[in-house]
């Protein structure tokens, strides 16, 4: 029997919900190395976070997450709450010799994220490895754009084209949650889904974003205080009072990479018809390619060696040959959002096993974190050119 790698999650809702599903689901259709034992969950309220154990499957509660590090039970800190408490969690972890996966982005500035790093890299020399969760990366067809990449099928790059687009703020009474108050999330859709996208180009590309010109708006500028939690949203209302939006609604920004190619980007909650459209679109000297996170499954590709008559081809990702789906069901049932986290389990507790440091490292996070420092910096500058 695998040895146990007992796991210890801070915080409950959207992504520990989807973490949790992961740490439940990834060793019964992988054979892990280390056996992953949902051991104790924390959150702050007692009552709440119980009754959230029960049902998502954890032994265990917590009300301090403190306490949770403390534990002599818990060899790893997933880390589920707003971005304004990673850093803390995160060091105090890794100091304590706790492994750690956090969720994205890494944290809510550069130096809070240069701070992890350090904490990671001081870490790993005792063999303790943190990891930041950018799950789109498990994506079977997205793993497969990057193969072929690294295969050189596309040559060098030349565009990149890369956008995340939702609609669940059009609503101008949705309320004031904590993914609108800067002081919580960091930004609104720039680091919250736009840190997706930067991570996917510079991974899938193997390039880095070296320069950008950005611009950032916030179309509703104060939201109703409270109501019902749905989904990301939730359910406000026009009665009552209202509390500033202090981040931005959309965020857009043209870029180089240090291979030579140029890159477009657009990250907004404003889209509307447009539920989770993480979309990525490589043009290189000899192919192309692209893919929707929409159209989860489908990685499509252009190869101009195909002469004058052809055009984009659909590649279903569903072979036992593409990455992560061997593991799951015949040829052309798909996956869904879910199993990207379980994938994200799957080589976290691979690479601990082996003594190797799990990819995307904090340093690759803290990468991703000067990106969207510099795109800050530009919007607030007039869309000024400013290097990252």
């Amino acid at each position: 029997m695998s040895e146990s790698l007992n796991v210890g999650m801070i915080g409950y809702a959207f992504m520990g919900a989807a973490h949790s599903h992961a740490w439940r689901t990834a060793p019964r259709f992988f054979d892990l190395p280390l056996a992953p034992q949902m051991t104790a969950l924390a959150g702050r309220d007692p009552e709440r976070v119980a009754a959230a154990a029960t049902k998502l499957g954890w032994d265990s509660s917590e009300t301090d997450w403190r306490r949770l590090i403390e534990r002599d039970d818990i060899d790893l800190i997933d880390i589920c709450v707003p971005g304004n408490l990673h850093a803390e969690i995160a060091i105090a972890a890794l100091e304590a010799g706790k492994h750690v996966l956090c969720e994205k982005p890494l944290a809510n500035s550069v130096e809070e994220a240069e701070q992890m790093t350090a904490a990671a890299e001081a870490a790993k020399a005792k063999g303790v490895y943190a990891m930041c969760g950018f799950s789109y990366r498990r994506t079977p067809a997205l793993a497969l754009a990057k193969r072929l990449v690294e295969s050189g099928a596309l040559g060098p790059i030349r565009h990149v084209r890369a956008q995340y687009l939702q609609d669940w703020l059009t609503d101008e009474n949705a309320p004031l949650t904590w993914r609108l108050d800067k002081s919580k999330s960091g930004s609104g859709s720039l680091g919250d889904i736009g840190a997706h996208i930067i991570d996917a180009a510079q991974w899938v590309s193997g390039a880095n974003i070296t320069g950008v010109s950005a611009i950032m708006e916030t179309f509703v500028k104060e939201r109703p205080v409270g109501g019902d939690f749905v989904g990301l949203g939730g359910v406000g209302g026009t009665d009552g009072p209202k509390g500033p939006v202090t981040v931005d609604d959309a965020a857009m920004f043209t870029a180089r990479f240090d291979d030579g190619a140029v890159g477009v980007f657009e990250a907004t909650r404003f889209a509307l018809g447009r539920k989770n459209a993480m979309r990525v679109e490589l043009n290189g000297a000899k192919a192309s390619l692209a893919f929707d996170f929409e159209d989860m499954n489908s990685l499509w590709f252009y190869d101009s060696a195909d002469g004058p008559n052809s055009g984009f081809r659909k590649i279903q990702a569903t072979e036992p040959e593409h990455p992560y789906t061997g593991n799951w069901w015949p040829v052309g049932h798909g996956l869904g959002y879910e199993h990207a986290f379980t994938h994200q389990v799957v080589d976290l507790v691979g690479a601990i096993a082996n003594g190797e440091q799990p990819t995307p490292s904090f340093a690759d996070a803290l990468r991703v974190q000067r990106v969207l420092a510099a795109v800050e910096a530009s919007a607030e500058d007039e869309s000024r050119w400013t290097a990252v």
